[in-house]
């Protein structure tokens, strides 16, 4: 028996709460967008259909289907942090969804991405606890290559300057310490987010495609924090939707 519980990965294929069995699978499109931005969700799907709702204590989460060019898209917010952003993935799996992008921020370990500036995410270093329920231990884990190559092909089209590359993962936000901060700089993280890992750990399970793309927020590189107003940049939080919209269709 391992000496820590995060290690004892039961490869077993059937929990014994099953999102298959308590979720009804619906006629909703393989194509879903989880977007972390609750602003660009609310003007997006004003008019959009609401098909059925994800619950937590939080309340209830809308699933919408948005029309884009004739094409169906699913719509929701993954909530945040990797146990409740996995628990929701796993929901719109069940109810019929196959092919993930996920937007969202990020904050920076490299002080030459400027604000705003997408990074499509290709792994994620595990620095959480959801994904080691999903896959064996590992230190780091993949998104699926062709989602990586739909949002890379996708922002190309569009001129939007990105730069791919590796994230850490955690789920503890207050406990970035400078020496955490050093050792992931030094083996290649460019950003550090919450939900990531998990996300690419429940895809591998349940044989769904999934790729995220983020931009930068925060900074993180330097002696002291800088917000950098991440949160407020409207055009950018709208663009990157839009972006991973058409990067998920064309999956």
């Amino acid at each position: 028996m391992p000496d820590y519980p995060i290690l004892e990965f039961d490869p077993a294929p059937q929990a014994f709460i099953e999102p298959s069995r308590i979720l009804k699978r619906l006629d909703v499109p393989e194509h879903c967008v989880l977007c972390f931005f609750q602003d660009v969700i609310t003007a997006v799907c004003a008019n959009a259909k609401c098909v059925y709702h994800l619950g937590s204590e939080l309340g209830r989460n809308p699933v919408y289907e948005l029309d884009v060019h004739g094409r169906r898209l699913v719509v929701v917010h993954p909530g945040v942090g990797a146990p409740l952003a996995a628990g929701f993935l796993e929901e719109v799996i069940a109810l019929g969804c196959t092919r993930f992008i996920a937007c969202g921020g990020s904050g920076v370990l490299m002080p030459e991405i400027a604000v705003g500036h997408a990074v499509i995410i290709n792994r994620a270093v595990r620095d959480e606890g959801t994904s080691y329920h999903y896959l064996p231990p590992s230190r780091e884990v993949s998104a699926s290559p062709a989602a990586v190559a739909a949002l890379e092909a996708t922002l190309a089209r569009h001129h939007v300057p990105c730069v791919t590359g590796k994230t850490w993962t955690t789920d503890a936000i207050y406990r970035e310490t400078p020496a955490k901060i050093a050792r992931r700089k030094a083996e290649g993280c460019l950003t550090v987010e919450m939900e990531a890992a998990a996300f690419f750990a429940v895809a591998q399970f349940r044989g769904v495609t999934f790729g995220q793309v983020v931009y930068g927020g925060d900074d993180l590189s330097g002696d002291e924090w800088d917000s950098r107003d991440w949160q407020s940049r409207t055009s950018a939080r709208d663009k990157l939707f839009w972006l991973a919209a058409e990067a998920c269709l064309a999956l």
